[in-house]
């Protein structure tokens, strides 16, 4: 009730005292300053005005209070700015007897990324009465105690200060007493009773008073002590300390029970008067439950554990009575020496766990507070962080430090820093804290892909498969996530004018080259472009390399025969050797190639098959064919060679050239030489046999034609009367006389032949002057090339009693006109070729 009464007193003066102070220091400090004992949600100061900050920026979260301390006094309205009490502040509490009591809090402006420092300054407000440590004292009083004598009455203590606290004290009326207010060295005041009047204790033996304590404040507020006088007998010396003040100095960290000090005080008197018995008079209630005094010995103890950051000095009167009554005071002064005790705290108020690698020097990693709560060199701290970190610490302003870069960062390089702070005191020993975070780097696209090789190089056989794996290509990218994912494409270009995409093909995702088509290396022996490695950053980078495609040879194409040429009507072509050539004349020479390279192409000529096995010899690698003997009468005028050309791929390819070689020294020759020539046996080439075959059955038409032409010429004559012997007839020509050798051809293009035709005879001469010969075969001897000479058609023209005899040899025409030769018994006949109508 007397609380409530009190708070009820004091509504008016908390009106008056809601009046708000605000000043901003250089350091960056609002002050404000409001009395104690307000209620919660009590307005403290307008934030958002006196930082001259938007509320929409405060509502959003950019201004928030980081620091206050152990309790939570204070909060901050995100919708107005206001700073208001979220906590009941009670100054006695917090501040006990310091004059001026302060509270600090921080706060952070995201925006502006700056510190504020807030100083609430809290007021007294008398809300606490004057009270005495005893309520009710006895005091013995000899009655030989002379006047003046005083008396130390109970100590009165007031929470408050200033003009709130104790101001006077009042005495209830005595003629024997009067009250004497002191003042101490700390400003407090304590009260003496002073003998006025000698006593009689048969006049009055108990005297009952009452002694008010009274304060400064408004409303007034008071507290009483009951003192009980006995007057005794005559003791007439008081107890007197060694000391007035006894003054220890103790390190904070000694020891429960340790002897602090030891007071001592004498008494003159004898017996009982003598006997001194010691006790605290006057001792804060923290200060009591620390302290222990022995009431015989005077010893001070220590029962609990001493504090330099709670209170650096603590100051105690100490009380001596005797057994009659008599009593005298002394000071105790025990003041406490810090020890390093205490670990320096850090406080990170706001962090940055992951930056940019492209963030500028000077960049706030972090803000942090740094306290140490010893004192002196204890409490000095200095912050320091590992030299291989590439950020500093700079320091803004009181224990508050910035945590900054200071070089740029590569996160290639390393993609996080585990950043250790460690604060270390001045103390002996000295004492540390250490606190760590992560400190992640962020990817930039700052980085092409880089491909392993500066040129690629690869080989692949030609007639490879469609799809075939070539080889794979590598590029690497030292960023991270999409920046580091690295796609591959063939750049454009052209191949003997089609697009590299029509042969090669890239995997995007892989960089594995495959081959869209089977490479011939006859028609182009390596292909070159150019290979793109992007990465998948915003704006994407890239890189090219020359990629080089080796196309390797297969043995795939068998050798070409160039000499002797294949000729288009199906006839062979014949080399002449002079019956009189050495062993290694030069007959004629096979010539070949191959479409492939290298060993594919190295060729090698073999002699297959010859008619006569040992005449002839092959150039092994020149395919020259010569004589590897003389000739021999009994060798035939024809020889047919079969030549293997094989090259040395594996497996070797091969292809054969049938060369005809004539011994004779001319193609005249040759001709003279066909009728004695008879038709050659040889089973195994069909084609002679289809010549015999051919000759044979044109030979047959050509006498039926000679049969039908004679019988229709001698009816004719017969009725003209024109012919007076014997009807011309013709015999037919025998096979052997238009069969040529097997396998030769004539090189003659422009000639003249004379034959004889006659009836009674077997033979029919065809005489083939030397001449009429003339070779179309430049560079070589007119007898080098013969042709075949065969019947294909035989027709007869009669015109004027002439007879015209039309043969068709294969590849030549000739017109034979046959004339009556009077009085011989035969005709004779020239024969022309169509082409050169040569008589």
């Amino acid at each position: 009730m007397a609380d409530k009464q009190r708070h009820r007193d004091c509504g008016g003066l908390l009106c008056c005292l809601t009046l708000v102070f605000l000043w901003e220091a250089v350091a960056g400090q609002i002050h404000y300053s409001i009395p104690e004992e307000m209620q919660k949600g009590f307005f403290v100061g307008n934030i958002a005005k006196d930082l001259g900050l938007d509320t929409k920026k405060i509502s959003d979260g950019g201004v928030r209070i980081i620091a206050e301390g152990r309790r939570k006094y204070f909060a901050l309205n995100l919708q107005n700015g206001y700073l208001y009490l979220s906590d009941k502040v009670d100054r006695e509490e917090i501040c006990g007897r310091i004059s001026k009591c302060l509270l600090q809090l921080e706060l952070f402006v995201q925006e502006q990324v700056k510190l504020y420092t807030v100083e609430i300054e809290i007021t007294d407000i008398n809300d606490n009465a004057p009270s005495f440590q005893v309520e009710e004292l006895e005091l013995k009083i000899s009655e030989i105690t002379s006047t003046g004598s005083r008396f130390l009455l109970p100590d009165a203590q007031d929470p408050d200060i200033g003009s709130n606290a104790i101001q006077s004290f009042q005495f209830s009326s005595n003629r024997h007493f009067s009250l004497d207010v002191q003042t101490g060295a700390d400003g407090a005041k304590y009260a003496e009773l002073v003998l006025e009047k000698n006593l009689d204790r048969e006049e009055q033996a108990v005297y009952n008073l009452v002694l008010t304590a009274i304060d400064g404040g408004e409303p007034v507020r008071s507290g009483t002590a009951r003192i009980r006088i006995i007057v005794e007998d005559a003791n007439d010396n008081a107890p007197v300390f060694t000391q007035s003040v006894y003054k220890v100095n103790v390190f904070e960290n000694v020891s429960i029970g340790s002897l602090l000090v030891t007071v001592n005080a004498t008494d003159l008197d004898e017996g009982m008067n003598s006997e001194v018995t010691y006790s605290f008079r006057k001792i804060s209630e923290k200060a009591s439950d620390i302290f222990q005094l022995d009431s015989k010995t005077g010893k001070v103890t220590l029962t609990r554990h001493l504090d330099f950051e709670e209170s650096e000095l603590h100051e105690i009167e100490v009380e001596a009575r005797d057994g009659r009554g008599l009593s005298a005071r002394s000071r105790i002064s025990l003041v406490l020496m810090d020890v390093n005790d205490n670990a320096p705290e850090i406080t990170i108020t706001t962090l940055i766990s992951s930056i940019p690698e492209d963030s500028s020097e000077g960049t706030v990693i972090a803000f942090l507070k740094v306290l140490d709560a010893d004192s002196r060199e204890n409490g000095e701290v200095t912050c320091s962080i590992p030299v291989n970190l590439p950020c500093r610490l700079q320091k803004l302003f009181d224990n508050y430090y910035s945590l900054v870069t200071d070089r740029t960062l590569d996160r290639e390089q390393v993609w996080d820093y585990n950043v250790t702070i460690t604060a270390t005191d001045r103390g002996t020993p000295a004492l540390s804290t250490t606190t760590f975070f992560l400190l992640k780097v962020l990817d930039k696209n700052d980085n092409p892909p880089v491909f392993s090789q500066t040129l690629y190089t690869s080989y692949i056989t030609e007639n490879n498969p469609k799809g075939a794996s070539i080889f794979t290509l590598k590029a690497n990218d030292a960023d991270w996530e999409e920046n580091a994912r690295v796609t591959y494409s063939v750049t454009e270009g052209q191949i003997q004018g089609t697009p590299f995409s029509y042969y090669i093909s890239i995997n995007s995702e892989t960089g594995a080259l495959y081959a869209l088509r089977s490479f011939d290396y006859e028609q182009f022996r390596e292909i070159r472009f150019q290979v793109q490695a992007q990465d998948g950053g915003s704006p994407p980078l890239s890189s090219n390399v020359s990629v080089t495609i080796f196309i390797l040879d297969q043995n795939d194409n068998s050798p070409h025969i160039l000499h002797p040429s294949f000729p288009t009507d199906g006839s062979t072509g014949v080399e002449l050797a002079p019956p009189s050539s050495e062993p290694g004349y030069l007959v004629t020479k096979v010539v070949a190639v191959d479409a492939d390279s290298g060993q594919n192409a190295w060729l090698s000529y073999q002699l297959l098959k010859a008619t006569e096995p040992g005449l002839f010899s092959v150039g092994l690698h020149s395919g020259e064919i010569r004589t590897a003997r003389s000739f021999l009468d009994k060798d035939a005028l024809k020889q047919s060679l079969v030549v293997l050309v094989k090259d040395n791929g594996q497996p070797p390819l091969s292809a054969t050239a049938t060369v005809t070689v004539v011994v004779a020294d001319s193609i005249p020759d040759i001709l003279s030489d066909l009728s004695s020539l008879s038709a050659p046996a040889d089973p195994q080439t069909s084609l002679t046999l289809y010549l015999v075959i051919s000759v044979a059955s044109v030979s047959c038409l050509f006498f039926t034609f000679l049969i039908v032409l004679v019988a229709l010429r001698l009816r004719r004559w017969r009725k003209s009367q024109l012919f007076d012997s014997s009807s011309v007839t013709f015999s037919g020509v025998p096979v052997s006389q238009f069969v040529g050798l097997d396998g030769v051809r004539a090189f003659l293009h422009s000639y003249s032949h004379e034959v004889s035709l006659t009836i009674d005879s077997r033979k029919n001469q065809l005489d083939f002057p030397n001449g009429s010969c003339s070779n179309t075969l430049t560079g070589q001897q007119p007898s080098e090339k013969s042709g075949l000479l065969l019947v294909e058609e035989v027709s007869n023209i009669s015109i004027d009693n002439q007879v015209s005899l039309q043969v068709s040899f294969l590849n030549h025409n000739f017109l034979f006109h046959v004339e009556r030769a009077t009085g011989a018994g035969s005709e004779t006949g020239y024969y022309r070729d169509n082409r050169n109508m040569v008589e």
